[in-house]
């Protein structure tokens, strides 16, 4: 089946990386994740900033331009940022911006309101959440009101997945990534969101799986397969996530 990679990473030591609440992560090279995913049916995928490369363009650019026009970036963006420095990231491929509210390393949530408005109005990008779903009600009606906005991870928590459902009914997407990092029941979450909205999920290795308790296996693409019908399970694995970046 087919598999557009919603949310991987890039580690190139050739760029600047910041070492994160102690954290320095592994390399991982554009190379390394073909070799790594060359038995799959990628179709395209979003490489999507990490904490530790906290507003770098430069290692994004670079993966962009090896993997080519089928993959996109998401990235971190200080809110000085210049309308002219957004454009020339749209023509390169960057469809996305990134608060990591988890790791730090982006902008902080109270930038989120302007900014992710900001991003949509000038290129159409939507804006992405690294946060633990129980810190979701706080800003739940700025989230509401946004145009475009996705969660990652399942939303991390069983005790968020409540507010995480909430906000999926309102239209926000979630990644199913990163089964081996969440502190819920991923089956009961996967059936869960895909009740609310079955627009919602988008497929994700994780790769390299960075900090993760385990790191991707293929298992996590066999469990959507067995736990949804062929068409629910495209809809997962590549339609949602193909149409929420390139729509």
């Amino acid at each position: 089946m087919k598999i557009f990679d919603a949310h991987f990473h890039i580690i190139d030591f050739n760029y600047p990386i910041t070492e994160n609440q102690g954290y320095v992560p592994p390399s991982y090279v554009v190379e390394d994740y073909q070799n790594e995913t060359t038995t799959y049916n990628i179709i395209g995928g979003a490489i999507v900033s990490g904490s530790f490369q906290g507003f770098d363009q430069d290692y994004l650019v670079n993966a962009l331009e090896k993997l080519g026009s089928s993959f996109c970036g998401v990235t971190q963006l200080p809110f000085s940022v210049t309308d002219d420095e957004i454009i020339d990231l749209q023509k390169k491929g960057v469809r996305a911006l990134r608060f990591n509210v988890q790791r730090g390393g982006s902008e902080d949530l109270t930038k989120l309101d302007y900014f992710a408005r900001r991003v949509y109005d000038l290129a159409g990008w939507h804006s992405e959440l690294y946060i633990d779903a129980k810190e979701l009600p706080e800003i739940a009606p700025i989230i509401e009101a946004l145009p475009a906005i996705s969660i990652d991870h399942l939303g991390l928590s069983e005790e968020g997945l409540p507010h995480l459902l909430q906000l999926v009914e309102k239209g926000v997407r979630v990644k199913a990534t990163g089964f081996g990092r969440v502190s819920l029941n991923v089956e009961n979450a996967l059936k869960s969101i895909y009740a609310v909205n079955p627009d919602a999920l988008m497929f994700g290795t994780d790769l390299p799986s960075t900090r993760a308790k385990r790191p991707f296996a293929y298992s996590d693409i066999e469990l959507i397969q067995q736990l949804f019908d062929q068409a629910a399970a495209e809809q997962i694995l590549y339609k949602n996530a193909l149409e929420w970046y390139f729509k």
